[in-house]
C-alpha cells in the first residue's frame, strides 16, 4: 500500500507543475518600452532643435527673460532717481540716454521689461486657463451647458477686446492688477471658440467612447484623454494670447490708463509722448522701448510659426521638401 502511494505522487506533481508556472515578464520588455519613451523624447526635441523659427523665437523670448531678471545688477541708478543730466542722449554715462527728468532710461528699460512680461504672461496664462476650461467643458457635455456657455462666448467675441479694455481701465483702479484682469477676461473667447470646436469632434472618437462606456468619470475623460490631445492648439493659443497682451498693455500704459509711476515699457512710452520726445528729438526715449515690444513680438510669433509646424506634419514635409531644393539647386 505504501508502494502504491509513492509511485503515484510523482504523477500528481506531474500534472500540477504546469499550473503553478507563473508569467515571467522579462527585463528587455520594461528596457525596451523605456527605450521607446526615451526615442520619442529624443524624436520630438530633435524636430524643436531643427525648426529654426522656433529656436530663434527661443532665444528671443530667453534673451528677454535674462534681461528681467538679471538686467536690474548692471543698472547703475535705480529707475525713480533724479539726476543732474536733464535729456541727455546715450553715452558712457547713461547707456541709453536720460529722461527731461533726468532719469536714466537704461535702468527704466530693465526694469520695465520684468514688469512688461509679468503682466503679459500672467493675462496669457489666465486668459488660456479660462479660455481651455469653457471650451472643454462646453465641447463635451454638450445639451444646455454648450448652450449656455456657447452664448457667453459668442457675447465676448462680438464686444470689441482693445475698445472694451480701454472703458473698463479707465474707470477701474490703475494698476497691473487692472490691466492684468481686464486682459484676461477681453481675449480668451477665441480660444475657447476653438478648443470647443475640437473638443466637439474629439469626444466621437473611439478612444474617449471606450473610456466612457468602462465607467471613467468625464473630468477624468477631459482631463486624461482629450486635452492631451489639444496641447498643440492650447499651446499656440497661449502663445497668441501673450502676444495680444504684450501689445495692449504697452497701448494701455501708453494711454496712460496704467499706474505711470512704475516703470514699463508702455510707461516710458507714456512719458516720452508727455514730455514731447518727439517733437524735440529725444529718438533715445521712445526707440528702445518700441524695439523691445516689436522684437519680443516677433519671438513669439516664430515659436507660434514652430508650434503649428510640430503639430501639422504637412508643413514639416513642406520645409523638409523646400530644403532639400535649396540642396540640390
Amino acid at each position: 500500500m505504501q508502494q502504491e502511494t509513492n509511485n503515484s505522487t510523482p504523477n500528481v506533481q506531474e500534472a500540477s507543475s504546469p499550473a503553478q508556472v507563473a508569467p515571467v515578464v522579462l527585463p528587455g520588455n520594461v528596457a525596451g518600452t523605456t527605450g521607446k519613451v526615451q526615442s520619442q523624447w529624443k524624436a520630438q526635441l530633435s524636430q524643436i532643435t531643427s525648426n529654426t523659427r522656433m529656436m530663434i523665437g527661443i532665444g528671443i523670448l530667453l534673451f528677454f527673460i535674462l534681461v528681467g531678471l538679471v538686467g536690474p545688477l548692471f543698472a547703475r541708478y535705480d529707475p525713480h532717481t533724479l539726476t543732474n543730466d536733464l535729456f541727455q542722449a546715450p553715452s558712457a554715462t547713461h547707456w541709453l540716454g536720460t529722461t527731461q527728468k533726468g532719469e536714466d532710461i537704461f535702468a527704466r528699460l530693465v526694469y520695465g521689461t520684468r514688469v512688461s512680461l509679468l503682466i503679459s504672461f500672467t493675462a496669457a496664462a489666465g486668459s488660456t486657463l479660462l479660455s481651455v476650461l469653457i471650451g472643454l467643458l462646453a465641447g463635451y457635455s454638450g445639451g444646455w451647458v454648450d448652450d449656455v456657455l456657447s452664448f457667453i462666448t459668442n457675447i465676448f467675441l462680438v464686444l470689441p477686446g482693445m475698445p472694451l479694455a480701454i472703458v473698463v481701465a479707465s474707470f477701474a483702479v490703475k494698476g497691473a492688477w487692472t490691466i492684468i484682469l481686464v486682459l484676461l477676461f477681453t481675449s480668451w473667447p477665441w480660444g475657447a471658440r476653438v478648443l470647443r470646436a475640437q473638443t466637439l469632434s474629439m469626444r466621437q472618437r473611439e478612444f474617449v467612447t471606450a473610456a466612457r462606456t468602462l465607467g471613467e468619470k468625464p473630468w477624468r475623460i477631459i482631463l486624461f484623454e482629450i486635452l492631451p490631445n489639444e496641447i498643440a492648439i492650447v499651446a499656440s493659443s497661449f502663445v497668441g494670447t501673450f502676444i495680444f497682451a504684450a501689445l495692449s498693455e504697452v497701448a494701455l500704459e501708453f494711454l496712460g490708463l496704467g499706474d505711470v509711476s512704475e516703470p514699463s515699457w508702455g510707461v516710458i512710452l507714456y512719458w516720452a509722448q508727455t514730455d514731447g520726445a518727439l517733437m524735440t528729438g529725444g529718438w533715445w526715449q521712445f526707440v528702445p522701448p518700441g524695439l523691445c515690444v516689436a522684437l519680443l513680438c516677433a519671438g513669439l510669433t516664430f515659436i507660434n510659426f514652430g508650434i503649428d509646424e510640430l503639430a501639422n506634419p504637412t508643413l514639416r514635409n513642406e520645409r523638409r521638401l523646400a530644403r532639400r531644393k535649396k540642396k540640390v539647386a
